[in-house]
């Protein structure tokens, strides 16, 4: 992610990436939950309207800091080590930023069932908290419950990494050519970071909106009541039309595009910082 000549080492990735996601998701939290709330099924006032915005911000508290820091790591490693030539560097910045997304969704779909069935009130006075969320998933569901939606998130964050990294590389790449100056400050990649985060948030709404609601179905997967993500897709265009696939589209894009700034800026701060502290001690 490093403008520059230097790039940073494994570790460096690792404590950047859980620093710009542990202050992305705190900052932006409020406007998650009215996404979330706009995508359930129940609908908007009864997932919760604007009330209790904060509500499921234990989970992001425990599993961002993990969830980023391996994504970052991963992704900067698998950059490092690309097999890929120059020329190829946008499809090496699309490989890497999906193998991190696999990776980082082991850590990260744990907390997005736990957050999001907190944050529409899905089990009532039973989960008021994180902490109470979290053990009616282990009751009714198991351990596997944890990973309800994996595929769904996937299927999500592939198409928007793949969107994202590449034209924020590229970005990066104009303004650098544009002001003939490495690295970028910090400020300079947060605005690259807003307008690629910006631009994939839009375009991948439909599958977030997918995601949610796989997340929010309490249905039991093995008694075969769960419907495939391409029926559960048509069921949602076809009984509630385009614009349910679109709900959510404008504070998804805001938090993410404003988030993106904040994610990408912070992680080139932090990572500039360690690696002139490594140099300059």
């Amino acid at each position: 992610m490093i403008s520059g000549d230097v790039k940073p080492t494994f570790l460096q990735s690792l404590m950047a990436g859980g620093a710009a996601g542990t202050s992305v998701d705190l900052l932006f939290f409020p406007i998650d939950t009215v996404k979330t709330r706009l995508q359930s099924a129940q609908g908007f006032a009864r997932a919760g309207g604007l009330s209790g915005i904060y509500k499921g911000v234990g989970s992001v508290v425990v599993g961002s800091a993990p969830g980023a820091a391996v994504f970052f790591s991963t992704y900067d490693t698998m950059k490092k080590h690309s097999p890929l030539p120059e020329n190829l560097a946008p499809l090496s910045h699309m490989l890497s930023a999906s193998v991190g997304e696999v990776a980082a969704c082991l850590i990260r779909v744990p907390t997005e069932v736990i957050k999001t069935r907190t944050q529409t009130m899905t089990y009532g006075a039973l989960g008021k908290s994180s902490l109470a969320a979290a053990k009616q998933v282990l009751l009714n569901d198991g351990w596997t419950g944890f990973y309800r939606g994996f595929g769904s998130t996937i299927m999500r964050e592939i198409p928007f990494t793949s969107l994202q990294f590449p034209l924020y590389e590229l970005l990066k790449a104009q303004l650098s050519k544009q002001l003939d100056r490495k690295p970028l400050y910090a400020h300079e990649a947060a605005i690259c970071g807003s307008i690629a985060g910006g631009t994939a948030a839009a375009l991948t709404t439909p599958l977030d909106v997918l995601k949610t609601r796989v997340m929010l179905d309490l249905r039991n997967p093995s008694k075969g009541q769960f419907p495939s993500l391409s029926r559960r897709f048509r069921d949602i265009y076809v009984n509630e039309g385009i614009r349910a696939l679109f709900s959510g589209v404008v504070p998804r894009t805001m938090w993410i595009s404003a988030g993106g700034a904040v994610f990408l800026g912070v992680y080139e701060w932090v990572v500039h910082g360690l690696i002139s502290y490594h140099k300059y001690p």
